[in-house]
């Protein structure tokens, strides 16, 4: 049964709208800093550092433009070269699953052993993402 190329989009965005999320929570998270420290901080980075729920949503919104570029590549990749097929929608919601879950971990009580085991459960749906999308390229060649 032929898959919508399009349904690629859909994972995509949730990694997008998640990204959004981060930066409305590390948006407040470092207002409610000002409040409490000298704002002098945020003008040089320079003198003592952000307190943790500062820096560990700074963490969280830059982690996600890291391993989702690859994501988004891989992505954009299947959907350019009509590579697009159940199993590529299946490790691309996979990864997001993993992703989320390792963000909810991360945002919460950011236990390193969870977040870590989430995140490479991640790598490996990535991996299979662009082992699939590779093999299919590769048998059209």
């Amino acid at each position: 049964m032929p898959t919508n190329p399009t349904l690629i989009f859909l994972p995509m965005l949730v990694v997008v709208a998640l990204t959004f999320v981060a930066f409305v929570r590390m948006a407040a998270a470092r207002s409610g800093v000002i409040k409490t420290m000298e704002p002098g901080y945020y003008r040089a980075h320079i003198g003592e550092p952000e307190p943790e729920v500062a820096r560990t949503a700074v963490r969280h919104y830059g982690n996600l433009f890291e391993l989702p570029t690859l994501f988004y590549a891989a992505c954009l990749t299947a959907f350019v070269v009509a590579t697009v097929t159940r199993w590529t929608l299946i490790f691309a919601w996979a990864y997001v699953a993993a992703r989320v879950v390792q963000s909810l971990i991360h945002v919460t009580y950011n236990n390193p052993a969870h977040r870590g085991g989430a995140f490479v459960l991640s790598m490996l749906f990535m991996l299979a993402l662009w082992i699939n999308v590779g093999l299919a390229i590769l048998s059209r060649v």
